[in-house]
């Protein structure tokens, strides 16, 4: 599938489940991505001046996250689906956020300078890009110097008594229960095999690298199937 057609149709997935995206995610991780969103924040230290990016922001959480965990900073959420978006939106909304930008874009194609923010975080995002690399090298150009890039993922845990439960869980119990809640069965058979498909935790390690980012540093959770990257260009 060409990258355009693939965005395209990964968009519109997210679409259909935006109004219980929020509750899902709460309940497939047990809560924990509260936890990780807010480590991921906390990673992006000794930033230079300016505003941060959030790439596949969805519902806007983890940007609200950002606007609140890195006081004095304007944030910018970026995703494909204009349903997560508009959720996002009604949540701000409601909470009187301010500070917090929703705008719909590509994240092979960042509509934005080079060099146009201190920091990025990207959660649950990057196994959905059709060009992994081509991705990370759009969040280096959009990255001043200095800037510091955190990256939260699901990825193949290593193998051991712990990864099989887990695959259990998460090849079975995750999309039934998703389905059934959201009433769109394939986008929760989506999730697992997009993560069969996806890079392991070193590997997205490499590919940082290979991307012109510097300093990378992995730390795993759950049992090892959720993987924080940091960097820094």
């Amino acid at each position: 599938m060409h990258p355009f057609e693939r965005a395209r149709a990964v968009g519109a997935m997210f679409d259909t489940i935006a109004h219980r995206y929020d509750l899902l995610n709460r309940l497939m991780s047990v809560g924990q991505d509260v936890r990780w969103r807010r480590l991921a924040v906390a990673a992006l230290t000794d930033l230079p001046p300016g505003p941060l990016l959030d790439l596949g922001t969805g519902t806007g959480d983890l940007a609200l996250a950002l606007r609140c965990g890195v006081p004095g900073r304007d944030v910018v959420g970026l995703d494909l689906s204009a349903g997560m978006l508009r959720v996002g939106r009604a949540k701000f909304t409601a909470r009187g956020v301010q500070g917090v930008h929703l705008v719909r874009g590509d994240g092979l194609h960042l509509p934005f300078a080079d060099g146009a923010f201190a920091g990025a975080v990207t959660a649950f995002t990057l196994r959905n890009v059709a060009d992994l690399g081509a991705a990370l090298r759009e969040v280096r150009r959009v990255l001043r110097p200095g800037g510091a890039f955190a990256c939260l993922e699901i990825t193949r845990p290593r193998p051991g008594p712990l990864a099989t439960l887990f695959g259990l869980y998460f090849q079975r119990l995750v999309p039934a229960a998703g389905g059934l809640i959201s009433g769109r069965p394939a986008a929760y058979r989506y999730l697992p095999d997009s993560v069969e498909r996806f890079v392991d935790g070193e590997e997205l390690a490499a590919a940082l690298t290979a991307a012109g980012l510097r300093g990378v540093q992995m730390r795993r959770f759950w049992p090892g199937a959720v993987t924080l990257h940091t960097a820094r260009r």
